[in-house]
């Protein structure tokens, strides 16, 4: 008898905002562009790509092409996928925590 098998979807399973910030916050450390742009998609389907899609201006098709491993998404549909799924997106700098110094305070400029 032959073993019938279905296609996991991790995206029924990423329902968590929480979840999808630490998938999405793993992604980016990597560094991994192909990382990043699965996830992206990952929490898009999750949310649902077609309301993701209007949001971002995007078509529906042209996001499931782009946030996949081998996509190579526009920085202008990552920012309007990660601004409709409401995800803000910061950056901190790799050589001060390297040296473990603490970061600078920002400095008052003399009006």
């Amino acid at each position: 008898m032959k073993l019938k098998t279905t296609v996991f979807d991790g995206a029924k399973y990423l329902t968590d905002p929480e979840d999808q910030a630490d998938l999405l916050n793993d992604a980016l450390q990597s560094g991994n562009a192909g990382y990043i742009a699965d996830a992206l998609g990952l929490i898009a389907r999750a949310r649902g790509m077609s309301r993701v899609a209007r949001g971002s201006e995007v078509t529906r098709e042209a996001l499931y092409k782009s946030l996949t491993r081998s996509g190579d998404p526009k920085l202008t549909t990552v920012m309007g996928v990660l601004s409709t799924l409401g995800i803000e997106l910061s950056c901190r700098s790799k050589v001060a925590k390297a040296a473990g110094k603490a970061p600078r305070a920002k400095s008052k400029r003399a009006a």
